[in-house]
This record gives C-alpha cells, sequence and structure tokens, in this order.
C-alpha cells in the first residue's frame, strides 16, 4: 500500500532525489545486517517461529509513526524500525520455506512465496490508488490505514507452529557479527553464486528510482502508482509458473534469464518516456522479477547444509543489503550530477556482465554435487 506512495510522500515534505536514496539505502542496509544475525540466531535457537511474528509486529507499528512527525531524523528511524523487522524474520520464513521443500521443488515452493506475497503488493497499492482518488493528497491517512493489515499479519503469524522441532539443546547466543564467519567456511558454489548475486546488486538501486524515472517522463501520481501495481501483478502471475520451469530447466538458467530481461528495461527506460512503452517496460520489469527473486533464494538454499539454511540466506541477504546501500546512495548522486539516463546505461551494462560472469564462472556441475549431498543426507 505504501511503497509507490512513498518516494512521492516523501518529496511533499521536502526531502531531495539524493535524500530519498539514502534513506533507502540506509533502511535496506539495517534489513540486511539483521537478516544475517537473526538467521543464524534462528539456526542456533532451533526455532523458526518466534522470528517471524516479532519481525511482522515491528513492520505493522512502524507504518502510523511515519506519519507523526516529519522531521528527517524521525523518518529514517521509522522506516529502519520497519525494514528491521524485516531483516528478523526473512532468514526464518525463508528456512520454513526450504524445510517445506526438496531440492528439485525449491523454485516452485519460492516463486508460490513471491507469488503471494506479490498479490498484496497488488492489493495494497489499489486500495491505495482507490482512496487518492476521492481523497488526493492525503498521504499521512494511508500510513494509518496500513496499520490495519499489519496487524492482521501479526494475528495470523499466531497460526504458525514449529515443524518437528529438534531435541538439541541451542546454542549459546552468537555475537552480532558471527554470521560473517559462515562466508569463510561455506560450500565454494555458495560463494560464487553470492558474489555474482552481489556485484548485481551493487548496480541495481532502489525500485524508487524507476517510479520516479516514471514521474519525471510526465505520469501522474495516480498512473505512477498504476504502473506499479501493473508490474506487480505481472510479477504476482509469473512467479509461481516460472519457478516450476525453473526447477525443471534450472535455477541458473532462469536467473540469467531474468538478469538479461533487467539489462533490457534499464536500457530502455533510458531511452523513453511514451506511456505505453512505459507499460511494456513494467511489465518486462515484473518478469525480470518473477525470474530471479525467489529463485536467487532457492539456489542459495539448495547449495547450502539444511542446518545453515537461515544463516546462508541471512549472510547473503547481509552483504546483499550493504550492496543495496552504496547502489541507492550512488543513484541518487549519479541523477543529480549526471541524468536518469546516464544511471539507468550504467546499470543496464554492469547487469551484462554479470550475466557473462554467471554463464562462465559458476558451473553447473558445483550446484548439482551439492544437490546430491542433500538428498543423501535426507534419505
Amino acid at each position: 500500500m505504501l511503497y509507490p506512495v512513498l518516494p512521492i510522500y516523501l518529496q511533499s515534505i521536502g526531502f531531495s532525489i539524493v535524500l530519498i536514496g539514502v534513506l533507502e539505502g540506509v533502511a535496506e542496509a539495517t534489513a540486511g545486517i539483521s537478516k544475517g544475525y537473526f538467521g543464524k540466531l534462528s539456526d542456533n535457537s532451533f526455532k523458526r517461529v518466534p522470528f517471524v511474528q516479532i519481525g511482522y509486529a515491528l513492520s505493522a507499528i512502524s507504518k502510523p509513526m511515519m506519519a507523526i512527525f516529519t522531521y528527517p531524523l524521525w523518518i529514517f528511524f521509522s522506516r529502519t524500525i520497519d525494514r528491521l523487522g524485516k531483516g528478523i524474520r526473512t532468514g526464518a520464513r525463508d528456512a520454513i520455506l526450504s524445510d517445506e521443500a526438496t531440492p528439485e521443488t525449491k523454485g516452485r515452493v519460492f516463486g508460490f512465496h513471491r507469488s503471494m506475497d506479490t498479490f498484496g503488493a497488488v492489493l495494497g497499492p489499489l486500495l491505495a490508488l482507490l482512496f487518492l482518488y476521492f481523497y488526493p493528497g492525503h498521504y499521512k491517512t494511508l500510513f494509518y490505514i496500513a496499520f490495519i493489515p499489519g496487524i492482521i499479519a501479526v494475528l495470523t503469524s499466531l497460526y504458525l507452529k514449529e515443524k518437528n522441532p529438534p531435541v538439541q539443546t541451542a546454542k549459546a547466543t552468537p555475537p552480532f557479527f558471527s554470521f560473517l564467519n559462515y562466508w569463510k567456511k561455506s560450500p565454494q558454489i555458495y560463494r560464487k553464486v553470492a558474489t555474482g548475486l552481489l556485484v548485481f546488486t551493487l548496480f541495481n538501486s532502489s525500485d524508487v528510482f524507476l517510479l520516479l524515472k516514471a514521474k519525471e517522463a510526465g505520469l501522474s501520481d495516480m498512473l505512477v502508482i498504476g504502473v506499479y501495481i501493473f508490474y506487480n501483478l505481472i510479477y504476482a502471475l509469473f512467479s509461481f509458473p516460472l519457478g516450476i520451469i525453473a526447477d525443471k530447466a534450472g535455477l541458473k538458467k532462469m536467473l540469467i534469464f531474468g538478469l538479461f530481461i533487467f539489462a533490457t528495461v534499464y536500457f530502455a527506460i533510458s531511452h523513453f518516456s511514451n506511456f505505453y512503452i512505459l507499460a511494456a517496460i513494467f511489465f518486462l520489469y515484473g518478469i525480470y522479477a518473477a525470474a530471479t527473486e525467489g529463485i536467487s533464494k532457492a539456489w542459495i538454499s539448495n547449495i547450502t547444509a539444511k542446518k545453515d539454511t537461515a544463516t546462508a540466506i541471512g549472510t547473503y541477504a547481509g552483504f546483499q543489503s550493504i550492496c543495496t546501500l552504496l547502489a541507492s546512495s550512488l543513484a541518487g548522486l549519479f541523477w543529480y550530477r549526471f541524468g536518469a539516463s546516464v544511471t539507468f546505461i550504467i546499470t543496464g551494462t554492469a547487469t551484462l556482465l554479470v550475466i557473462l560472469y554467471f554463464l562462465f564462472y559458476v558451473k553447473d556441475r558445483e550446484s548439482k554435487n551439492i544437490m546430491h549431498q542433500q538428498n543423501d543426507n535426507g534419505k
């Protein structure tokens, strides 16, 4: 409900494009670093559900906080609380998903999760669009309204139960940055895959910049929200079927396909401002997200030991969000100094180089060896 409104709201209360980039970067970095720690803590405690419940609760209470005061420091604090909630729940939630799948069905399980998650990102902005149609400019009220589904999510999470709780005694609480040690002892294929994904993230700034580009092209607030809804609808509709295809064709091939679509989107949006072309661009952007978001986590969970799933995903997410901090901040500066087109062309070019890295450096054989080990351990 709030994501497509957020950049418009921030500009309305005096945030510059550079400050918006820094805000998004700091928020995502907070989420990422906490994902690593709480993923490790989830693995050490052999618990998943409490992390999911606490994470959704923090994200829920952050919504009305952003409407109470409009001082920059308060906005930073509120947005950080929201992302901290995401950091607490992500590793444990993804470990639950991984436990419900086999190495051969990870694509469809994570794809189904992305589909359902993203349908919420369709319904939410639709409600926001309807509200703003009758009450133009009443952005703060939306933050209060968004608190309602947040509370419902928390109440729903109370129905979650731990699956087959182990008899092992919980390990000691790890130091905050202990998850970084996992990088050293992780499988080589994990480091290869994560490195490629992280380099891509370093040039993949927040979606906020795509929305601002649409706004710059002359789209009204309603149309900006509309194309964001359209993007999420495509994302939701294609995540599950592309996950099924990825299980059959290969997770690596699907990821490369998604990255190619991403590069196409960024090259195209740097040159076109026609509404219909922008709609086609956001359609392709939805395909990119469906082909990469769940697939990357499915791939990571397939090349790591089951006991380290939350740590592996959390560690990757931690480094990913640091890269996102740099990407969003640099994108804001590049946009300010050179304009939107140059910013998007740089991103598209870097993505093509990442595709070559995956094609020629990351071997399918290494992934399959780890998957066979997981199957043998399961038996």
